[in-house]
């Protein structure tokens, strides 16, 4: 599933193309996309397809194209503060980027049915702590996973701001979905071959939307065969902030409004810079969504203001490919400014450690 954007060279580019086709069109999207590397999910032997809008699979390990994703985060309308549900987090790369936006006071949680992909995913999400920058940048929502059948969830859960289902929803099982969302909540799921949002505006009142023509393989349906008894999933509870975890996201919080003054005097900015020089991304609009062999192609027609500005595009590309220097493709890695200020401030190390989620012991 997917097809609809270019490859990328890196991830940097491949959110360059979705914002371009208008798969990604708001800056929380954005800033979640940009700041995990979609190839950190994949195995190393595949990773060289992970700047491809393409789905991936490998035994239980799946993730959909790129410009589904984006599509589903953007419907989500997500919010700081917010609780989400994730029916199928498979390997938590979705349920990562939303704890970016959803913040530290945010409810993240996820259900798998394959033992072996939540253990995947909990390997993922260690690794995005102790090795991303990125995790600086934001008070993180750490998604939690269960293993279940999302059709078993206990009947007294609590429901969501925000519900995503990564796999495809019966007609029959609409209503349960539904069940799962709050008052002035969005649930997104791909619902007859359509990825569809609905809000729900009222106690018996819903707005549905379609957005997408999708292809998803179907939920799988619980299997009672053994025990001829129903196996039901329980969500982990929305625990309270220990006040040691308030006073370490006060701090860090405090810490980074020192550090973002400390560089607006110094004219350094916050931005790091590129890994290397990019190639200026061409226009393209997409006319149409072809929906073949269940995958999902964009057909694109290009417009006269094309045309006429190919030889112009190819001309500034020479231009760029003659600028560029071997000095420019390795620029030196950017500064962690937050890692560095806790690291030198005059505190004990367990402390200092504990500030950075121990990531430095």
């Amino acid at each position: 599933m997917g097809g609809a954007v270019s490859a990328g060279e890196d991830n940097d580019e491949l959110i360059d193309n979705l914002k371009e086709a208008q798969y990604i069109r708001t800056e929380l999207v954005e800033q979640a996309f940009r700041a995990i590397d979609r190839a950190d999910y994949y195995l190393e032997e595949f990773k060289d397809n992970a700047y491809k809008d393409l789905a991936w699979k490998h035994g239980n390990i799946h993730l959909s194209a790129p410009c589904i994703y984006s599509e589903v985060m953007e419907a989500l309308d997500l919010q700081p503060g917010l609780s989400f549900l994730n029916l199928g987090s498979g390997t938590g790369y979705l349920s990562s980027m939303v704890g970016l936006i959803l913040g530290p006071f945010g409810v993240n949680h996820g259900v798998e049915l394959h033992s072996d992909v939540i253990e995947y995913a909990k390997q993922k999400l260690d690794f995005f702590i102790k090795t991303s920058d990125s995790f600086d940048k934001f008070e993180f929502c750490e998604p939690s996973f269960v293993i279940g059948n999302c059709l078993e969830i206990s009947p007294d859960c609590t429901q969501y701001d925000r519900v995503y289902c990564g796999a495809g929803v019966q007609k029959e099982h609409e209503d349960y979905m539904k069940s799962l969302l709050k008052v002035g909540g969005i649930l997104v799921m791909p619902l007859e071959e359509k990825l569809t949002k609905i809000t729900r505006t009222g106690p018996s009142a819903w707005e549905t939307k379609k957005i997408l023509a999708v292809s998803f393989a179907p939920l799988i349906q619980p299997n009672h065969a053994d025990s001829g008894k129903s196996r039901l999933v329980h969500l982990p509870p929305v625990a309270v902030r220990s006040l040691q975890d308030l006073a370490r996201i006060a701090i860090r919080g405090t810490i980074k409004k020192i550090i973002h003054q400390e560089t607006l005097r110094n004219g350094n900015g916050l931005k790091n810079p590129p890994r290397f020089k990019r190639r200026r991304v061409r226009r393209r609009r997409m006319e149409t969504i072809v929906f073949l062999d269940k995958e999902v192609f964009a057909s694109r027609i290009s417009s006269p203001s094309d045309d006429n500005n190919n030889s112009e595009d190819m001309e500034e590309e020479r231009h760029e490919e003659e600028e560029t220097k071997p000095s420019e493709l390795k620029p030196d890695p950017p500064v962690n400014f937050l890692r560095e200020k806790v690291l030198s401030l005059p505190l004990p190390d367990p402390l200092k450690y504990y500030l950075l989620y121990y990531r430095e012991k």
